[in-house]
């Protein structure tokens, strides 16, 4: 059949299976999967759902589901993040971006986030990012090294891919660990083990969250870390276009044209 798009939702249970024990209808609840999302109801494995918080509501959990564990699981998995250290993350103005920085606010960590236009230096700044450079208008590589004393960050957060690369790994300081998350830009080509010993012996990380979330145990650890931090105001998930379901064409279409910020909500008109 044909493929229907969406990798995260949130609504209330309609009905359970037999020998369901850990959920009730009428509970509210949220998932992440690689498709399928955009429509009004939905058969799940339990043990892909987690229950939200009363205080995070339908919206912003559905919002926040795949950018806010995916910046749970690098901030605190990936590399754990403390207070102090010096992080580097792309795409700082993009939607795990402006989760990311006040994320790395909360930690006290000294964040550099790059954005790829004038206009998103303030959104990132706002976000919380200690520093912001426009990656199109100077070397951010000078500009990191400058901000870090010549020394370079622990770890450099990247979902840009081949745009950034190996720019990224001259950012580094020796050891440091190299997060290749995504690929806006197109697949990393030609990447060597050489790269990484001529850049100070450095470590690098190709995660996808659904390794980090295979267990209910797991998915309920990181999306519980995540909600609490939506919950305690820490992390604000903006929300600045809405359309109904039936405009899903309308919204890709603001997508690509890269008219849209933050993230995109869709209503089923239920519930």
């Amino acid at each position: 059949g044909p493929q229907i798009p969406g990798g995260e939702a949130a609504g209330i249970v309609a009905e359970i299976g037999a020998g369901v024990t850990e959920l009730s209808v009428g509970d509210r609840v949220a998932y992440t999967t690689p498709n399928g999302a955009y429509r009004e109801e939905r058969v799940m494995p339990t043990d892909q759902l987690v229950k939200l918080p009363d205080n995070v509501s339908d919206e912003v959990a559905a919002a926040s589901m795949l950018k806010g564990m995916t910046v749970e699981y690098l901030l605190n998995r990936s590399f754990k993040v403390k207070a102090g250290q010096k992080v580097l993350f792309h795409a700082a103005a993009g939607g795990v971006g402006l989760i990311a920085g006040q994320w790395l606010r909360h930690i006290g960590a000294e964040s550099i986030g790059t954005v790829g236009s004038d206009e998103k230096i303030a959104q990132a700044k706002a976000a919380g990012y200690t520093h912001v450079i426009n990656y199109n208008s100077s070397d951010f590589t000078e500009e990191v090294r400058a901000l870090t004393d010549g020394k370079g960050v622990a770890v450099a957060y990247d979902s840009i891919g081949q745009d950034t690369y190996p720019h990224t790994l001259s950012c580094l300081e020796k050891f440091g660990l190299f997060v290749s998350f995504g690929q806006s830009s197109g697949m990393i080509k030609n990447i060597t083990m050489t790269d990484l010993a001529k850049n100070g012996s450095l470590y690098a990380q190709r995660p996808t969250l659904f390794n980090y979330i295979d267990t209910r145990e797991n998915l309920n650890e990181v999306s519980s870390n995540m909600f609490r931090m939506i919950a305690e105001g820490h992390v604000k998930v903006d929300i600045n276009q809405r359309y109904a379901l039936k405009d899903v064409p309308k919204a890709f279409k603001a997508l690509m044209a890269r008219k849209t910020t933050g993230a995109t909500v869709f209503d089923t008109g239920r519930g």
